[in-house]
């Protein structure tokens, strides 16, 4: 599978599919050729640990666009086989026993069906599931969240190491401190841990002043076409409009992205910025609310990987930014969801999980299959965008009523004349 993207990105449609690739060797280039390198010599774009991954395919060839995109093809594969062999080998061990209408039973799990899920949405998504920056992070998320009940010190490195690379998964921190007994030690410790050595060797070269410039590089980049808040205005477009105004889609010279231009984009991309940091908390409220209605009977499983899927399809739908790679960051909690299910059972699963795999699908055909008419404004690709667009609105809906559910069915199994059961530490 691994094998067949590569050949898309590398021989069929290189320019469309990987040349993100090509951006990341030319950096590379830079730094190994000219001694300039990104954050250490100026700000960035990407987190500093973003430098790793992209260096290691420069070893083997930082002049060809072919043999770099074949090289990050290779270390994808590989770490997508490492978290395939840890999601079968951990996600299948018993973690604690889950409540169902007052009765303890063991989660039924099977986690080939997560792996097998996890392989097709990878097929299903297409070239930005491997030809990305996101390509690196992603079975980094699936190995903590798979490891996360037994080790949660590791999880929590693993996703604060991600965040250096991509920052998305340090979010997914959110649902694992509220079912730690000891965050400090469990997590913080451990993610501080992971700061200090990126600063310090950051700083040791260098570039300390330029450490957090990601935080503030895209701060004035309008509203990109595939953009969940840019649906209204892909539909404006198709028919004619806002008030008499042209609805166009342009192309930012200086990041190379497609936005939206029209009546209103510049007022709502400027709302994104609040409105991410105000959903975050809103999620965080609601996984609060859950944690402590469900108390000791609490489906810490079942919890934790849809409380992932959550802050991950969250972090989608309040973001200027829609770009299809972006997709990727919900397949981590889907692909352990499956795998450790809790009390539901992967019947439980099956919902998101379809409804997943056709985001993915509906996203490959936007992007690079049918991106052409997406920039051109026409009706086929621009309708299908709005669909996947629906379903990632219709997902969040999904989860966050699953999540309700849970904290309601954990709080009358803890209702008066039952006896509570004492939860062991995670």
């Amino acid at each position: 599978m691994h094998g067949w993207i590569a050949y898309v990105g590398t021989v069929l449609i290189p320019a469309e599919a990987f040349w993100d690739l090509d951006l990341y060797r030319w950096w590379m280039w830079q730094g190994l050729h000219q001694g300039v390198w990104p954050v250490l010599d100026g700000d960035w774009v990407y987190p500093a640990g973003a430098v790793v991954p992209m260096l290691l395919p420069a070893l083997v060839d930082a002049v060809g666009t072919q043999p770099y995109a074949l090289a990050w093809s290779v270390l994808i594969t590989l770490l997508d086989a490492a978290a395939v062999v840890v999601l079968l080998r951990f996600a299948g061990r018993p973690a604690r026993d889950c409540v169902v209408r007052g009765e303890v039973v063991p989660p039924a799990r099977d986690p080939a069906v997560g792996a097998w899920w996890w392989l097709a949405f990878v097929l299903l998504l297409g070239p930005v599931a491997v030809g990305r920056l996101d390509a690196v992070v992603a079975p980094v998320v699936v190995v903590a969240l798979a490891v996360a009940l037994r080790h949660p010190a590791a999880a929590s490195a693993l996703l604060t190491s991600g965040a250096w690379v991509k920052v998305a998964p340090g979010a997914l921190l959110l649902p694992l401190v509220l079912v730690l007994r000891r965050p400090s030690r469990d997590l913080v410790l451990p993610a501080a841990a992971v700061c200090v050595v990126v600063a310090g060797v950051v700083a040791a070269s260098g570039g300390l002043a330029h450490l957090t410039s990601f935080l503030t590089e895209q701060g004035e980049r309008g509203l990109q076409v595939e953009s969940v808040a840019a649906t209204p205005f892909v539909l404006a477009g198709l028919l004619g409009g806002i008030g008499g105004e042209p609805v166009r889609v342009v192309l930012n010279q200086e990041i190379t992205t497609w936005e939206i231009a029209g009546p209103g984009t510049t007022a709502v991309a400027g709302a994104l910025g609040l409105a991410l940091p105000v959903a975050l908390a809103a999620v965080t409220g609601l996984l609060a609310w859950v944690r402590l209605r469900a108390g000791d009977r609490l489906d810490t499983a079942g919890f934790l990987a849809r409380g992932a899927l959550l802050v991950a399809v969250t972090l989608i739908l309040a973001n200027k930014v829609g770009s299809p790679q972006f997709v990727g960051w919900l397949a981590g909690p889907v692909a352990v969801g499956l795998a450790r299910p809790g009390a539901g059972g992967a019947r439980s699963w099956r919902a998101p999980a379809a409804l997943v795999l056709v985001i993915a699908v509906l996203t490959q055909i936007v992007f690079p299959l049918a991106y052409d008419g997406v920039t051109l404004q026409h009706a086929g690709p621009s309708l299908v965008l709005v669909l996947r667009n629906v379903l990632l609105v219709a997902l969040v809906v999904l989860v966050a009523r699953d999540l309700v559910r849970a904290g309601r069915a954990g709080s009358r199994a803890t209702g008066p004349g039952e006896r509570r059961l004492s939860a062991p530490a995670a």
